[in-house]
């Protein structure tokens, strides 16, 4: 086993513990294509980041807040939301702001409530392991 080969046991999932998190972009150092393919003039880079162990139904979606006031949702499944546009501004229970810009990524965990505050102005792309919501259809 290469330094790099994880078993399914040593994997830290990103679900592991209720919460929000925010990966900035540029959090992680992608691993060189050409590395991994032993294709020298190849250019590009990848990375995995393991999310959850469970294997459910996967949903995406878009969603765009203007500045307004603030709601609260309660997230019994995990959600993935990539800043495309603009700013999400989020908040948990205990009053940590987080602040995610385009190119950001905010995680929500199983169990978690979400507060989103009314000075977010911006447009994400989303992804939940739950089915589509019929009235969002």
């Amino acid at each position: 086993m290469s330094e790099k080969t994880l078993t399914q046991s040593q994997l830290t999932y990103l679900d592991a513990k209720p919460g929000i998190q925010l990966i900035k972009a540029g959090t992680y150092k992608l691993n060189e294509l050409s590395v991994l393919r032993g294709t020298p003039e190849l250019k590009g880079q990848i990375l995995d980041v393991p999310i959850t162990d469970k294997k459910q139904v996967l949903t995406m979606g878009y969603y765009a807040l203007q500045p307004s006031v603030d709601y609260s949702a309660e997230f019994t499944f995990i959600e993935i939301k990539v800043v495309t546009k603009g700013k999400m501004v989020v908040r948990d229970v205990e009053g940590n702001k987080y602040v995610a810009e385009v190119g950001d990524v905010l995680v929500f965990s199983p169990n978690t409530t979400v507060i989103f505050d009314g000075e977010s102005d911006g447009e994400v792309v989303y992804f939940k392991n739950v089915e589509a919501n019929p009235t969002y259809l």
